[in-house]
Formats: C-alpha cells, structure tokens, sequence
C-alpha cells in the first residue's frame, strides 16, 4: 500500500501517551498514529449506503430481548419462507 507523507500538530501528553503504547505493543509509534488516522477516516466517512436498510415496525417504547429476537425470528421466517418455529 502507497503512504503519503503529511504533517500534524499533537499534543505532547497524547505523543507520550503514544510512545509509551508503541514500546508496550513492540510496534512503531508511526502505526499508531496511522491507526487513529484511519479510525477517525471512517468514523467520519459518509456511506452511499445507510447502513441498517432494513426497519421494523415498533410500538413506540423499547422492546425486550424476547420480542426483539421473536421480531427478528419472524423476519428471518418470512424472506426465507420457513414455518418452523424459533
């Protein structure tokens, strides 16, 4: 993979806080920053597509663990056309 060279401004507690994980890790502090790099890339990329495209009809109030898996079971039923009972 092709790198580009740039230059930022870090706050010298969060550099220390850096150095201090690259030399527990056993990796350069250079990954590091290229892993927060790429975090913040996709925390903030905008997706052509949503990423739920699926909704589910709701009563207005938040459901329990029983009628979300129940909820889920009759959809999974329904697209893949089987009767049989979770």
């Amino acid at each position: 993979m092709s790198m580009k060279r740039t230059n930022v401004y870090a706050d010298p507690e969060d550099l220390a806080i850096i150095k201090e994980a690259a030399k527990r890790r056993g990796i350069s502090e250079a990954e590091i920053i290229r892993q927060g790099i790429h975090l913040a890339a996709m925390a903030n990329r905008v997706w052509d597509e949503p990423l739920f495209s699926r909704t589910f009809e709701g009563a207005g109030r938040t459901p329990g663990k029983r009628e979300v898996r129940d909820t889920v079971a009759d959809a999974v039923r329904r697209e893949t056309g089987t009767a049989t009972a979770a």
